[in-house]
């Protein structure tokens, strides 16, 4: 059996608009790749868990398929941090498309210059529009956007400190108790991992049926009870 300790365990106008946009997010993206840190393995004091028992689900027990545990176990914490990571971002993502599917965006503009309203963007992704409403925004809104994933990878959230701890706790409060810290942080891997489906699912879902996710919710495309 394999057994990882905490100290190995623990992402002709417009044509040419577009152009510079993506332009702008891979040399932003190399650049934020060229300054990262090493990554350093950071274990906090106050998480006493073993990772490997985290996100265990019966009934595929630890799910390995491609045996990385065995030829690679110094890969798993790194695997590890990057699955949890995906997971929140996930969770945020999915309340953000329920968020949009009912119509609830910000007031105003997101760009005066443009006269362009946050209301005029459709973050849908019919018509196979894979990356949403990303392309509708400015060049300068996305050079915001992602110094701002520089900032949280690099500084505030670094990439490199794998065990996902960062002092902020659990609604401001830390958990003394590790029962219940272990149960709560596999919580967060299995809703983390739920959401990352249902994500893909939905952008899948409506590129290939032409319907925003609030219109196949009233129509009963998705429970198969018409909710409108």
């Amino acid at each position: 059996a394999l057994r990882v300790n905490e100290r190995h365990i623990c992402c002709y106008t417009t044509k040419k608009t577009k152009n510079m946009k993506f332009a702008l997010f891979a040399s932003l993206v190399a650049s934020a790749a060229a300054f990262q840190a090493a990554p350093v393995a950071k274990t906090s004091s106050a998480l006493r868990v073993n990772e490997l028992e985290l996100g265990v689900t019966e009934p595929l027990g630890v799910y390995d398929p491609l045996g990385w545990l065995d030829s690679e176990p110094e890969a798993f914490e790194r695997r590890r941090a990057v699955e949890r990571k995906h997971g929140r971002v996930c969770m945020a993502a999915l309340v953000g498309q329920v968020v949009h599917a009912n119509g609830i965006v910000f007031d105003g503009y997101i760009s005066k210059s443009s006269n362009l309203k946050f209301a005029d963007i459709d973050t849908s992704c019919v018509g196979g529009k894979i990356l949403g409403g990303l392309t509708e925004i400015p060049a300068a809104g996305l050079a915001q956007i992602l110094a701002l994933f520089a900032l949280i990878e690099l500084a505030w959230m670094p990439a490199s400190q794998y065990d996902g701890d960062y002092g902020v706790g659990w609604f401001g409060e830390d958990i003394v108790d590790e029962e219940i810290k272990a149960r709560k942080l596999n919580v967060e891997l299995n809703n983390g991992r739920a959401a990352m489906l249902a994500v893909f699912g939905n952008m899948v879902g409506e590129a290939a049926t032409g319907q925003t996710l609030a219109e196949s919710w009233g129509d009963g495309a998705i429970l198969g009870i018409p909710m409108a």
